[in-house]
């Protein structure tokens, strides 16, 4: 049986939106980012066997409510290597582009995507419904994250137009804040901002049209 993928959201001051995977026959789960606000994921994970705490990037409203999703749920945590550092003494171990957990007969893609920061990751499964991509901070409805300076946003491009632009597009987007998108809305989307020139500076909040 394909997995289902549980949003719960808005959560906190920002917005944050977390999520649950959960394979329906052995009620195995993984846990996808803790925000403010977390105590409402929290209890959505109830009657579930959490695996492992997945973090899509470093920014701290993503791992805000970490310490008490740890203790909640007592499973490990683990992020890609490159956003480690700040959360060193948290994280169990590190997920890299590619890798494939197994989550009862299921299996959750682990897709790299720098950019929005050097470790932003997205997490791809098959659900009942389809694929479902948990993007993170790096696509949103409209267009990508945010970029702190042009060099990130070029990167964060990048990442999108090679790995998460091909993908099928009825893949469902489910995103760190705000509302979900698909794969097929986002590639007509960038389509007009590939087809336009940008300043050499662009950045910060930027929109595909």
């Amino acid at each position: 049986m394909p997995a289902n993928v549980i949003k719960i959201g808005p959560l906190g001051p920002y917005a944050n939106n977390a999520y649950i995977i959960v394979d329906p026959r052995t009620k195995q789960s993984i846990f996808v980012d803790a925000p403010i606000g977390s105590e409402e994921a929290i209890a959505a994970a109830k009657g579930t066997d959490v695996q492992m705490i997945i973090v899509t990037h470093r920014h701290g409203d993503h791992w805000a409510n970490i310490d008490l999703v740890k203790k909640k749920l007592g499973a490990p945590v683990f992020c890609h290597d490159a956003d480690r550092a700040p959360y060193k003494d948290k994280v169990f171990d590190t997920l890299g582009d590619g890798d494939e957990i197994p989550l009862g007969d299921s299996r959750v893609k682990i897709i790299h995507t720098p950019g929005h920061t050097p470790g932003s990751i997205c997490l791809l499964v098959e659900t009942a419904d389809g694929p479902v991509l948990m993007s993170g901070d790096t696509l949103f409805p409209g267009g990508p994250g945010r970029s702190d300076k042009p060099a990130d946003l070029l990167e964060m491009v990048g990442s999108i137009e090679k790995k998460l632009l091909p993908l099928d597009e009825a893949t469902a987007v489910y995103p760190g804040h705000g509302d979900n998108t698909t794969i097929a809305a986002s590639k007509r989307e960038h389509a007009v901002f590939a087809s336009k020139p940008h300043a050499a500076d662009l950045h910060g909040d930027v929109t595909w049209e």
